[in-house]
């Protein structure tokens, strides 16, 4: 294995890292993560960072799990990989099963690839083909909201609504239609000092008129809806009322739209149920899932959808209806076999059920940040949670963005043992499920010294 320094050779000469601006590292090494045991991380150097974004989202039970370290070895003596079109393994039929459990019954069909952006983009091609193979040709746009991420792949960005990210790339996009997004942070209708869990905004959910619009307006050329349930996280883990997705799935149904729902970030226990849609008592025609499917150790996604759908696609004219898709891992035989083991994890343990009085706890420590007045707004559902930097709330005073408020604090996260990544000025937790109360309470003890210290050297 390369030790330290011959690895940052190599990334310095070679590697090109996500989301990342590669001049930040002109005069400073990336860390070179070694070890996960737990919620922790180790460096090359022995140096301890808590993992207060779960490794991106995905990681459930903690790095270095036994059961699911045993479960990858199991399955790596019998069978590693094998072509998944006509043929089918274990370790997907018991991912499939378990996973049904925490599903309602209608979502009963389910197509496996291996990363977020695929699971959405098969969502979008199968939503498209349905209404072709269903004579309903027209059908061929898709509604997205404002701020939405669903993935990088030009599908996924053809409904992101982030310019950021997917202003640059207008001319590889297919046309869509946007819709303002229920953003509760900014809101002039909120009522509410902050925005917390958004359950009590205070508002009469105004937004949701300028969706009604381009719905009512369209219809008859909208194939689906995409939405992330209640959480818009690349936006800022900005959350908003369950209301607003039961008035979309009505409407929907209403004017026969379908709807997709991306669960690739607020899935498999985070949000503090199994799935945010439940909270909200509504069923999507599409369920998108991803990240902590497979607990955060490999890469692993599946596209569910109600029998409906499939049966649309089942046909004895074979190059006519069938939905000429996939990818060379899909299925992949390990990923499924510690997939298999996590659900089977998560159902013992009675996640996230079982960690609601930790959850309390969680949401005790993010309210503490109302003392701060470098912090704008607290938003916290389960185990994420955000807050958004500003140079003074009672002034009414942003960060310029040449600040660089959110970055700087990154800076000194890693300094102080967090993994504290941002989004611009927002810094968000999305803790493993697996944290315990002392680590959940030193993680937000340094958390709040890191944002004191940062926000008092401007």
């Amino acid at each position: 294995m390369y030790d330290k320094q011959q690895t940052l050779k190599v990334d310095r000469e070679h590697i090109w890292h996500p989301y990342t601006q590669m001049k930040d590292y002109a005069d400073r090494d990336p860390i070179v993560m070694v070890r996960g045991e737990g919620v922790r991380l180790y460096d090359a150097d022995g140096r301890m960072y808590y993992d207060t974004v779960a490794s991106w989202w995905c990681n459930v039970h903690g790095h270095g799990h036994p059961r699911l370290k045993q479960a990858l070895q199991a399955q790596a003596e019998q069978l590693d990989h094998v072509l998944f079109a006509g043929i089918t393994h274990p370790p997907a039929a018991e991912t499939v099963d378990r996973l049904r459990t925490f599903l309602d019954p209608t979502l009963c069909r389910f197509f496996f690839s291996d990363n977020g952006a695929t699971s959405t983009e098969i969502a979008l091609k199968m939503a498209f083909q349905y209404w072709q193979n269903v004579g309903q040709t027209k059908k061929t746009r898709f509604v997205f909201l404002e701020n939405s991420y669903h993935g990088d792949t030009a599908g996924a960005m053809s409904v992101g609504g982030i310019a950021l990210y997917h202003e640059l790339y207008a001319p590889l996009r297919f046309k869509s239609y946007q819709a303002a997004s229920p953003q509760c942070s900014t809101c002039t209708h909120r009522k509410s000092a902050f925005t917390y869990d958004a359950s009590d905004t205070g508002c009469a959910l105004e937004c949701f008129a300028s969706m009604e619009t381009v719905l009512r307006e369209n219809y008859q050329e909208i194939a689906a809806v995409i939405a992330e349930p209640l959480m818009q996280g690349a936006a800022g883990i900005s959350f908003y009322p369950p209301e607003y997705l039961r008035r979309l799935r009505a409407l929907t149904q209403e004017l026969g739209v379908l709807l997709i729902l991306d669960e690739v970030a607020t899935g498999f226990g985070r949000l503090g149920t199994f799935f945010a849609h439940t909270k909200a008592g509504v069923v999507p025609d599409f369920l998108c899932l991803s990240k902590g499917l497979s607990a955060g150790y490999l890469p692993l996604a599946l596209t569910v959808m109600r029998e409906e759908i499939y049966q649309a696609f089942y046909s004895d004219d074979a190059a006519g209806k069938t939905f000429f898709h996939g990818h060379t891992y899909t299925a992949n035989a390990l990923a499924c076999s510690v997939a298999a083991e996590n659900l089977k994890m998560l159902q013992e343990n009675g996640w996230p059920e079982s960690r609601v009085a930790l959850m309390a706890r969680f949401r005790e420590k993010m309210r503490a940040f109302e003392e701060l007045d470098c912090v704008g707004d607290i938003r916290h559902q389960g185990f994420a949670g955000a807050v958004d930097l500003v140079k003074s709330r009672s002034r009414g005073e942003a960060f310029p963005t040449e600040t660089r408020i959110g970055y700087k604090t990154y800076l000194k996260s890693i300094q102080n043992n967090l993994l504290l990544r941002p989004l611009d000025n927002t810094i968000y937790w999305f803790l493993p499920l697996a944290v315990n109360e002392q680590e959940l309470d030193e993680i937000f003890e340094k958390s709040m010294h890191v944002i004191r210290t940062v926000a008092a050297e401007q």
